[in-house]
């Protein structure tokens, strides 16, 4: 599909992206020698395997083997085809060349994901304008205001109205002529017995949901109280249903603008509603990010995995945030390697109460210094309904101290709130650390029984298995390198007459390589995995620029790899024409036999003649 984007739009968005860039907002990268590493976004890991190479511009997975360019890792974690990937790394690159892709923007705007994208962002516009300067909107836009919010928080978050009146956007998709299965499927209707198709929010301040690239893909409306509408139960909060967009399991709500934020303080807020995250943003604490209205979920996690190091629970102060905070903990502490901490905020308040009541500094400030170790918070919690004047009660406690205790990896923390403990219930510090080592001990033995307890149902990644590469395949590899880094290695190999790589996939590149080199003056990595069709011979590209290799070849180093390949190749001739042979002599064609015997012989020569 690449024949619609002209190659030289090509090579500008490649050549003024920087890959390092670009995966960095998917992937969070440390530097390490001359590459990038993080942890991969295809196959779940706690070790890095994932390499990005910023003087190649290309990326790799030491663990599940995927691999590729710029293009490659966009079409890859967005499942987009080759035209969008182009498309959406010129984007993020802040680079205009729509103009110059005619042919992928009608591809673009004909696939039904893009259509659904398209209501979702007219019905954006729509309720956003009708919030801002339409009389019906003027009871939300006061309620807005009066919280606090202003007008260009409203444009920033382009918060909405949907009207009571049923019927605004089924009268605009109808003049569009929109298919009903595009109504149907955007999750923005709901179609009636009778076949009548009806605006599925109505009488809502609409807060869209946007996916990692910033697109429109589901709302969530909170019903506004009406003295002239009923809203006696109708829920509180309305998300848009599943989709082929919006799945809520994946989303977080204000990621795609909090993503950055996230990244430049390596941290992300945790909150539990959108009011809470867009309080934040107006109090200047911009890495905020909510789920959608359920506890967190493994791809949440998986995704905030790949941007930060660290998590802060910011939820709300009653009864029930604080019971989703530790199950936000749980969830956190399982499936990730984040370092948790937790605000708690007064009075049963959530932050935009707190912002609300206090202001927009005093906000910014609690969340910044009044942030709990997991072990204080569970303090605080598992005290909740004990009564510390009886025995029993305060044993319990202990104990469930310190089983959490047993679950702090820094032996620091764990002596540090051991003597805590000891004072606080006037008990021998030796005592406590001889309770806390029998809990250790029962914990590795209860984990090491369970991980000798088959687990059929358990979903193991398919990594690459490594292949053994004889001496052979080492020398054409390593002349595979040489070729693409060094120009005179070509002309080597050209001046050589009856040249060839042993093994086919080799021999292909070479051809691949001599038919690429004749239109450019270097070999460019990114480049020439687009110039590559077959996807064996690119990922062969992506393991060989990763070998550990010296800087520069000398010419020892080619003259050896030539002799090996030569000796292989005299090698894999004498075995074709014994199989020959046995041929001939099955059918007892003597003239035949002559002839490849002594053709046999003549290579046996050549063989043992061969040096360096």
């Amino acid at each position: 599909m690449s024949q619609l984007i002209p190659q030289d739009v090509i090579e500008k968005v490649r050549q003024e992206s920087n890959i390092v860039d670009i995966v960095g907002q998917y992937v969070q990268l440390k530097k390490s020698g001359r590459n990038h590493m993080g942890l991969c976004p295809f196959h779940g890991e706690k070790t890095p395997s994932f390499s990005v190479s910023e003087d190649k511009q290309i990326f790799h997975c030491f663990g599940c083997g995927k691999g590729g360019n710029v293009f490659k890792f966009i079409q890859e974690i967005e499942g987009l085809s080759f035209p969008d990937a182009v498309q959406k790394v010129a984007e993020m690159g802040h680079l205009d060349v729509s103009g110059q892709m005619p042919h992928v923007h009608t591809e673009v705007r004909d696939s039904q994901e893009q259509r659904l994208i398209a209501l979702h962002e007219e019905a954006q516009e729509l309720y956003h304008h009708i919030l801002m300067n339409t009389q019906s909107g003027e009871a939300a836009l006061d309620y807005l205001l009066a919280r606090g919010l202003t007008k260009d928080i409203l444009e920033t978050f382009k918060i909405g109205f949907a009207p009571k009146e049923r019927v605004i956007l089924q009268q605009i998709f109808k003049n569009r002529n929109v298919s009903d299965d595009d109504l149907s499927q955007s999750g923005l209707m709901i179609q009636t017995d009778s076949g009548k198709w009806l605006d599925r929010f109505y009488q809502r301040i609409m807060f869209p949901i946007r996916n990692q690239r910033g697109k429109v893909i589901g709302f969530s409306g909170r019903i506004l109280a009406d003295e002239t509408f009923d809203d006696s139960g109708l829920p509180k909060y309305l998300n848009s249903p599943e989709t082929k967009l919006f799945n809520k399991r994946v989303v977080l709500f204000n990621f795609d603008k909090a993503r950055g934020d996230i990244r430049k303080k390596n941290e992300v807020i945790l909150f539990e509603g959108f009011m809470d995250v867009i309080s934040a943003w107006k109090s200047g604490v911009q890495n905020g990010v909510a789920s959608m209205g359920t506890s967190l979920t493994k791809e949440q996690i998986a995704a905030l995995e790949r941007t930060t190091d660290n998590a802060v629970i910011c939820y709300d102060g009653d009864s029930a945030g604080i019971e989703a905070t530790v199950r936000a903990i749980e969830l956190l502490s399982q499936q990730s390697e984040m370092q948790l901490t937790v605000v708690r905020l007064p009075n049963q308040m959530d932050p935009d109460d707190y912002r609300v009541k206090y202001g927009e500094d005093a906000l910014k400030q609690f969340i910044r210094n009044n942030r709990d170790t997991v072990f204080v918070f569970k303090k605080e919690y598992l005290m909740r309904g004990k009564n510390m004047s009886l025995e029993a009660d305060r044993l319990e406690y202990i104990d469930q101290l310190l089983l959490e205790l047993a679950e702090i990896p820094s032996i620091v923390e764990q002596d540090m709130y051991a003597t805590q403990i000891a004072e606080e219930f006037d008990l021998s510090k030796d005592t406590i650390l001889l309770e806390l080592q029998k809990k250790k001990r029962a914990k590795f033995s209860d984990t090491s029984r369970r991980s000798r307890i088959p687990r059929p149902e358990a979903v193991i990644p398919q990594f690459q298995q490594t292949r053994k590469i004889d001496q052979v395949e080492k020398a054409e590899r390593l002349l595979v390198y040489r070729l693409l880094n060094e120009r005179r290695v070509h002309t080597i190999l050209q001046n050589k007459q009856d040249f060839s790589f042993v093994h086919d996939a080799y021999q292909e590149l070479y051809l691949h390589l001599t038919d690429y080199i004749s239109m450019h003056d270097s070999v460019e990595i990114a480049d020439f995995l687009d110039y590559l069709q077959e996807d064996r011979l690119k990922q062969l590209i992506i393991d060989i620029n990763y070998m550990d290799i010296s800087e520069e070849s000398s010419s020892q180093e080619i003259d050896d790899c030539l002799f090996v390949i030569a000796k292989a190749n005299i090698r894999s001739q004498i075995q074709e024409k014994l199989t020959l042979q046995k041929e001939a002599v099955r059918n007892g064609d003597k003239q035949r036999i002559e002839e490849l015997t002594f053709s046999i012989i003549q290579l046996q020569k050549e063989l043992k003649s061969t040096s360096l």
